[in-house]
């Protein structure tokens, strides 16, 4: 083969525009089918999603290889291109191409932090997880703020940005707080980072799992940060929501808090159940 190959990166060569929207993509490693009509469970991604609006970080669930490294299977025929003028043409690419939701680039911004502290700080060390890198999963809005996990190789938080103005002057790092979520209250844990990303400057985080050797794939840890998030904002999970349950509370008003805190791992189980601490 010539040495002037271009590099082979897909047959869409990572341009979403040659894509249509009914677009059936391939892994090239593993061989995997992102199809349109069904959306990726694993990233929460609905039905019909095209594969040119997944987001940036959305990588192949079961291979973690790149969205370039998929290629077409079938899609119907593109539309010409709109002609555009000279003024209104570029405008509306820049708008295109900078446009984000807030979750999307705040769950890039902490992969690129946490995955520089694995390269400059973590790795080699007993009790990271090399089977496992650094990715954030399944991040949302609820009621204004940002929530999602957070899987490095050596831990997998849950983690809550707060709502834009939220005053973070009286917050000291590494203090507790119980923050209310319809699956019940749970304990997170104030952190607060100098320098880096200004989004980065202040977050909630509660742990999961640390050290992560429970996992031997990053597919378990993904689909066990996923069944967190999932639990955290599932109001069925949320012992106070039945009626059996609001009698025994009236009954004992007197012994039980008023928002208990829930076992932070009964997330994944389904079963929360209250606790001191943890």
């Amino acid at each position: 083969m010539s040495g002037l190959s271009p590099r082979f990166e897909g047959s869409y060569m990572g341009d979403a525009t040659r894509l249509a929207d009914d677009a059936v993509m391939e892994c090239k490693i593993c061989w995997s089918v992102y199809d349109p009509a069904e959306g990726c469970e694993v990233w929460q991604v609905p039905p019909h999603t095209p594969f040119s609006s997944l987001p940036d970080y959305w990588r192949c669930p079961t291979c973690d290889g790149a969205k370039e490294q998929f290629m077409v299977v079938s899609a119907s025929p593109l539309p010409p291109a709109p002609e555009k003028s000279a003024n209104t043409g570029s405008m509306m690419q820049t708008e295109q191409k900078h446009t984000s939701d807030p979750a999307s680039s705040f769950a890039r911004a902490l992969e690129e932090v946490f995955t520089d502290i694995y390269a400059s700080k973590m790795r080699g060390l007993p009790f990271v997880n090399e089977a496992l890198h650094v990715k954030a999963v399944g991040f949302c809005t609820f009621e204004g703020q940002l929530v999602g996990a957070l899987v490095t190789p050596w831990f997998m938080n849950l983690i809550a940005f707060p709502s834009a103005g939220a005053d973070w002057s009286g917050v000291v790092s590494g203090s507790k707080k119980l923050l209310n979520f319809p699956s019940g209250s749970y304990e997170f844990t104030a952190v607060l980072r100098d320098g880096g990303a200004e989004a980065l400057r202040g977050y909630w985080a509660c742990s999961l799992f640390s050290p992560v050797f429970n996992f031997t794939t990053m597919l378990q840890a993904i689909d066990t940060a996923q069944a967190a998030v999932r639990g955290l904002l599932d109001p069925a999970l949320n012992p106070q929501s039945g009626a059996a349950h609001t009698a025994k509370h009236t009954a004992q008003a007197d012994q039980l808090p008023e928002k208990p805190d829930m076992g932070r791992r009964s997330l994944l189980v389904g079963r929360p159940t209250a606790r001191a601490g943890a």
